[in-house]
């Protein structure tokens, strides 16, 4: 076991160093564009929470004098990204009428402090920022708004809970909920975290809090997990709900189906219990990859509708975006959008696939069944139409619990949230099991639709008890003549496991509590 984590945590430290050098080449790009006399645009310094100094770059509308207001949009930095990460649409918005200031997230690059994940200090600097944008710039105290990717949607969205004065945030591929989107179902997601942590060491100063937060995680430090679930929760606009819905912010979330950081179904789930105006948009592709191409300054949906947004709740500008469907989905196959008037519209019909077989696994060895690598393999499903793959007849039963549909006459339109729900029973009182969604071809090989983890403790040993699971959110069409396979099994790269050497588990279906999996359908 330590054997197999070492080479793992090996294999991700390099892919962390791939992923850190292929998003500083995108935060980079937009530089050249933003350093050919371009009048508006100046590099300053600002005075954060207890004077820590932040790098910032501010960008004003041409031919701005003084004598005119303008709204503005504070943009802080995703993690590990330079301060010059949104120049390519700060220009843009700029032209239509904005002032824009980016700024370097404390912690990170040449910005002072360290890096507080979001904490209070981060939530601070925000409303620092939008005071210094008031006094030095010829911003409108009256329409201010924020936005980000990643680590900037979290600040913006915590900064709205804490500082009336913004009136619409654009949140993309961010968190609602710190601790469902890095330990979903109580399991650590290791890539993502290894990922966050490394990144953080490489281009910051990770706070001494962040350190330890970190050791504890990965090294599972069951002794200290209350203390990390209140950390994450300090850290999460889903316990701030109170506070964003009395301020009547408008948002807009936007993320990606195979987002392998932030899951989308915590975004889902906050913007169902938003009060305001607000907007939810998901679409093919992993952490950042649907908004990349706008910080190119390359035409980007993402982006587009964000302006729109911006534009219609600074600007009062009557562009239709408050009468469309605030759902907007975009399917990982067809590629074609469907609105929604609410996500529990989506997926209004369930079809169960019953689980009626008892199975047996063993525990820690990989069946071959897995959800793929952090940042690409979702990618390359966005990019290429090339989920994660196995061949479901190949895949070893002593290791993974698979069941089938029977094939299907048409096109099953999978959205939203499928569910699992079955009985596990243990010979060990910890352990970790992973659900896998596959579209079964007529030569058995499945494609990923979506996955997920669930992780147990203080289980008694042989004593059945129930799971269930959400697995994550997806929108996907299994062509006619497919089916659907659920398979089961208990090591996946993407997770830290919980499985003692030699422990099994059994899944059981008991006639009083019929074993399942639930899945959503789009009405035809």
């Amino acid at each position: 076991m330590a054997k197999r984590h070492t080479v793992l945590r090996t294999t991700t430290t390099g892919a962390v160093s791939a992923a850190l050098l292929a998003g500083t080449a995108l935060g980079f790009a937009p530089a050249a564009a933003a350093t050919d006399g371009a009048a508006g645009i100046r590099f300053v310094d600002i005075a954060g929470d207890g004077g820590t100094v932040l790098k910032a770059n501010v960008v004003t509308p041409a031919g701005s004098d003084g004598t005119r207001r303008y709204p503005v949009i504070v943009l802080p930095t995703s993690w590990s990204m330079p301060q010059i990460e949104y120049l390519a649409q700060a220009r843009k918005l700029a032209d239509a009428g904005y002032v824009v200031v980016g700024y370097n997230s404390r912690g990170f690059w040449e910005s002072g402090g360290n890096i507080e994940v979001a904490g209070p200090p981060d939530v601070a600097d925000a409303s620092k920022v939008i005071d210094w944008a008031l006094a030095n710039t010829p911003a409108d105290p009256e329409r201010i708004g924020m936005a980000g990717v990643s680590y900037g949607a979290g600040i913006s969205l915590l900064a709205a809970a804490h500082d009336e004065r913004i009136k619409a945030v654009v949140a993309l591929s961010g968190w609602a909920d710190l601790i469902e989107s890095i330990y979903s179902g109580r399991t650590q997601h290791l890539q993502a975290a290894a990922m966050l942590g490394g990144t953080g060491y490489l281009t910051g100063r990770p706070s001494p809090e962040l350190q330890q937060t970190l050791k504890d995680f990965l090294a599972s430090n069951l002794d200290r997990e209350d203390e990390m679930i209140a950390w994450g929760a300090k850290r999460s606009p889903a316990f701030q709900l109170d506070r964003i819905n009395a301020n009547g912010t408008a948002i807009m979330l936007g993320n990606a189906w195979g987002d392998t950081i932030f899951p989308p179904n915590q975004y889902a789930s906050f913007y169902e219990k938003l009060t305001g105006p607000k907007r939810l948009e998901f679409r093919p592709g992993d952490h950042a990859t649907a908004e990349a191409t706008g910080l190119l300054g390359l035409p980007n949906d993402t982006w587009t509708n964000a302006h729109r947004w911006f534009d219609h709740h600074l600007k009062g500008v009557d562009n239709g975006i408050d009468r469309e469907q605030p759902v907007q989905l975009k399917s990982r196959t067809s590629g074609a959008y469907e609105g929604y008037p609410d996500w529990k519209s989506v997926g209004a019909t369930e079809r169960k696939i019953a689980l009626a077989d008892a199975q047996k696994v063993y525990a820690n060895v990989d069946s071959g069944a897995n959800g793929g690598i952090v940042m690409l393999s979702n990618a390359l499903d966005q990019f290429l139409k090339l989920p994660p793959m196995a061949s479901i007849p190949l895949l070893p039963r002593s290791f993974a619990a698979v069941w089938q549909s029977e094939r299907y006459d048409s096109v099953q339109r999978v959205r939203g949230t499928a569910k699992l729900h079955t009985t596990v029973t243990s010979t060990a009182s910890s352990g970790t099991l992973v659900a896998y969604l596959y579209d079964v071809g007529p030569l058995g090989v499945g494609k990923l639709v979506t996955s997920a983890p669930y992780t147990f403790h203080d289980r008694t040993p042989g004593r059945p008890f129930a799971v269930d699971l959400e697995l994550f959110s997806t929108s996907y069409d299994v062509p006619a003549g497919h089916r659907l396979a659920l398979v089961v099994d208990t090591v996946d790269p993407l997770y830290i496991e919980h499985n003692p050497s030699g422990a099994r588990l059994t899944f059981s279906s008991p006639s009083s509590d019929p074993s399942y999996v639930s899945v959503p359908l789009r009405e035809k």
